[in-house]
């Protein structure tokens, strides 16, 4: 059986923590900042948990993780 290839646009997107789950960063963090509060802006800096819906795909395209 041939080795898996990781997607590396995946693989650069999403880290693993300490008990499995995959953690990303928040969006519409890029432009157009000056209509969005600083509240707003400083919560999108925080990372977040991957829904668990998307983890099957995610470990589908990410295997060695």
């Amino acid at each position: 059986m041939p080795k898996i290839k990781t997607n590396r646009s995946a693989a650069k997107r999403f880290k693993v923590t300490g008990t499995g789950k995959l953690k990303r960063n928040k969006a519409y963090k890029r432009h157009i900042l000056t209509k969005k509060s600083t509240k707003t802006k400083r919560n999108l800096r925080q990372p977040a948990i991957t829904d668990s819906t998307n983890v099957s795909n995610m470990k589908k395209i990410m295997p060695y993780l």
